[in-house]
């Protein structure tokens, strides 16, 4: 298992798409947060808006998080895909999963092998990404900082929305075989007009729609009604992860490479 674990490391630290992804989860987040905070700053200090208690700050940093999450997804994403995609001509035109299928027969201790390190590299980003973009959206809005005593339990629910976000990513792309679908699903939804968040406002049942359900467990300005507490929130978006892992899981066991 450590030589499968060792081979996975070193393959997924050598994928292009790990590096970009890993960039923007620390990048996307701290700088937008930057950006924020300098913004709402000067309109605090203008009065533009009024107090230090103003809820427009509730989220400054933990807002930009939800950002951030598409360099987890990422990383979900091309720790898998890149199994799948064909090498060039001159090198044969295969696909990579054929060699590692090949030197690991095994099925079942690859993907613990990938999942094994798809946590630990979203839990290293996270560790760092999140006390950053809190750190720096903190010093810029200056005396106008909230300072709540649930700000530790927030942080960790951020670093664990990023996991089973990543989770998530692992597990469609797995059951697609490409890349495409959980990067247009994913990543567009985090980052441009999230569907799932305009559903929640409407329909009921989308509270426990997995990004919906997860975003509690660190979101505060989440202007949805009869939304999940944080613990139930992150417990439905690990339903969620785990029932996709071991579906994606059975049929990757089951089907031809």
């Amino acid at each position: 298992m450590l030589d499968t674990l060792g081979a996975e490391l070193r393959k997924a630290l050598g994928l292009p798409g790990v590096v970009v992804g890993a960039a923007l989860a620390i990048v996307v987040p701290v700088g937008i947060a930057a950006l924020s905070a300098f913004s709402l700053r000067g309109a605090l200090d203008s009065g533009r808006a009024a107090t230090l208690a103003d809820p427009s700050t509730v989220d400054s940093g933990f807002g930009e998080l939800g950002i951030g999450v598409v360099g987890a997804a990422i990383l979900g994403v091309v720790i898998v895909s890149s199994e799948y995609t064909a090498n060039r001509v001159k090198a044969g035109g295969g696909r990579q999963v054929t060699t590692t299928l090949t030197a690991t027969p095994h099925r079942l201790r690859v993907l613990a092998a990938k999942l094994a390190v798809l946590t630990a590299l979203v839990v290293v980003l996270a560790t760092v990404a999140v006390p950053l973009t809190l750190a720096v959206s903190g010093f810029l809005l200056g005396d106008h900082a909230q300072s709540y005593g649930d700000h530790p339990a927030r942080a960790v629910g951020a670093g664990l929305y990023w996991l089973l976000t990543a989770w998530l990513a692992f597990g469609i792309t797995l059951f697609t075989r490409s890349g495409i679908v959980p990067l247009v699903v994913i990543v567009a939804n985090a980052s441009l007009v999230s569907v799932t968040y305009l559903l929640a406002r409407s329909v009921p049942a989308a509270r426990f729609l997995p990004d919906v359900a997860g975003a509690q467990m660190f979101a505060r300005e989440y202007h949805a009604p009869d939304m999940l507490d944080p613990v139930t929130g992150g417990l439905v978006m690990a339903a969620w992860a785990v029932a996709l892992l071991a579906a994606a899981g059975t049929v990757f066991v089951r089907r031809d490479a």
